[in-house]
């Protein structure tokens, strides 16, 4: 890629960019949200056209003007936002995107070639699912065989780890190594050093849409990029204090939950939270972990026990009821469920929040205050934004996360529930937001957090519950020994019981 620009509204995304990826290379890509690395993977793979610059394979220009032709000169994608068809089932999904699909009985032909594919690489899951009913982390196994699928001679992964457990994570790395050997070459966009440090030969790191530093990894390491990605130090382990639990908060009690498939996704699950804490559930995706955030938030219907805030029942009312209670949500699928894409960035700055007195009189809303109350989320969480009239889906995905925790904890909630609060982010952006929620605890919040990162499981909480096929395998303060066996309860094959009074509150 060869001085590379591209504007929007007048903003560069990016500016005179070269880059320049080897057969059998795996490029990183670093740089904070909004530094324009999905911008230029999105030109590379034909979804934007450059304003200026040129793309050279082997030395020799092209034009790519479509996916499709992208795919047709050996370059693959796995996006960091699903480009999924949500009605249409696995096969269906990965049909559409695979460019040797007959016209004739689609599914029925590259069925045995993708069940041969997800058996060499491990992939399990059912073909004949629905993608609406898949977890992320299941979203995001589809992307991947969707990609490798078609041959690619470069594959960008934008973000491709972000809700993936360790162990699946080191297999897509064993994959990619293969790959490499191969001769293949990759652009892996990453957030996570560790893997960059890891899997990268070179790394090209962005920064307001240009280039600032480019290294080999054997001759750096992991703080020398940080500094590099967000021109400062990044504290990589943020002292937790040691505070003293508060009055109860949340009671939930022995609920079962349906998932999107019709079976129980959540089973008889129990545990209590307090103030001045924060209450961690690991587990591997699409074990109940989604379904039980939705139910505790109102959004997926609870089929028996109990959710009390305080003294307040909220089993089965509406969100807009549940938040009114003091409960507040950041989702995992921020853009599905957390933004209303095509409206500007000062209304959703009070979703949910519109109904207030200092936002609305009767019938209408109070722009004036609406808009400040934008410009304060704006700047306090260093969302990266020309204009508050700007639509957020024009936002980068880490910004747009920004937007949706600032709007979160806004009003002080009783209780955060937050799916995956850091997913996608830069270590910059990480680091401040671990920063806030630990903040939130302090000011007496508490904080119901679901991840799969399991350093910030463990930098962040003060107690973990780890969860299995909708049942917690147990719970544990987080300084517990026996948490070194997470992952086994991970896997379903160790249950640790605790009778404890305070893990334990029925």
């Amino acid at each position: 890629m060869v001085n590379i620009c591209k504007s929007f509204h007048g903003v560069h995304a990016n500016k005179d960019i070269n880059l320049q990826v080897n057969s059998g290379e795996i490029l990183g890509l670093l740089g904070e949200n909004g530094a324009g690395k999905t911008t230029l993977m999105n030109i590379l793979y034909g979804l934007y056209q450059p304003d200026y610059g040129k793309i050279l394979i082997n030395g020799k220009p092209i034009k790519i003007t479509n996916p499709v032709e992208s795919i047709n000169h050996g370059i693959g994608m796995v996006h960091q936002h699903f480009m999924l068809v949500q009605n249409h089932s696995v096969i269906e999904n990965i049909a559409l995107g695979y460019k040797d699909t007959p016209f004739f009985f689609p599914k029925i032909k590259i069925r045995e070639r993708v069940k041969e594919f997800s058996r060499q690489f491990d992939f399990r899951m059912d073909l004949d699912q629905k993608v609406w009913q898949l977890s992320a982390g299941e979203q995001q196994r589809v992307e991947i065989i969707k990609a490798l699928l078609n041959g690619a001679d470069l594959l960008i992964l934008d973000e491709p780890t972000s809700v993936l457990t360790p162990q699946e994570i080191q297999e897509l790395i064993d994959i990619l190594r293969r790959m490499k050997a191969d001769g293949h070459s990759m652009i892996f966009i990453s957030h996570k050093l560790d893997e960059i440090m890891d899997i990268c030969d070179r790394v090209t790191v962005l920064q307001k849409g240009q280039i600032v530093g480019e290294a080999d990894t054997a001759d750096t390491d992991k703080k020398g990029l940080a500094r590099m990605m967000v021109g400062r130090d990044v504290v990589f382990n943020i002292d937790k204090e040691k505070m003293d639990k508060g009055d109860q908060v949340l009671s939930v009690q022995d609920i079962h939950v349906t998932g999107d498939k019709g079976l129980p996704a959540v089973k008889g699950v129990s545990f209590n939270l307090y103030k001045n804490e924060i209450f961690g559930i690991a587990g591997v995706a699409g074990n109940g972990q989604r379904e039980l955030a939705e139910a505790i938030t109102g959004i997926r219907k609870i089929d028996t026990g109990r959710v009390m805030v305080k003294d307040q029942e909220i089993t089965n009312m509406s969100p807009r009821k549940i938040y009114d209670y003091g409960v507040s949500h950041v989702p995992e699928e921020r853009i599905r469920f957390g933004i209303a894409p095509g409206l500007f960035l000062y209304d959703n700055a009070i979703l949910k929040q519109h109904h207030l007195k200092k936002f609305s009189k009767r019938y209408f809303l109070k722009y004036g205050q609406v808009k400040n109350h934008a410009k304060t989320i704006i700047s306090d969480f260093r969302v990266s934004t020309h204009s508050i009239n700007n639509q957020i889906r024009n936002l980068s995905g880490g910004n747009i996360q920004k937007l949706i925790l600032g709007r979160e904890i806004s009003e002080q909630p009783e209780l955060l529930v937050a799916s995956h609060p850091t997913y996608g982010l830069d270590v910059g952006a990480t680091e401040f937001l671990r920063e806030h929620l630990l903040a939130l605890r302090k000011q007496g919040s508490t904080v119901l957090l679901f991840s799969e990162d399991l350093e910030e499981i463990f930098e962040l909480c003060d107690r973990v519950a780890v969860i299995f096929d909708g049942e917690f395998m147990g719970i544990l303060d987080a300084d517990d020994d026996r948490l070194c066996d997470i992952g086994m309860m991970m896997a379903g094959s160790k249950r640790i019981k605790d009778d404890t009074p305070a893990n334990n509150q029925v």
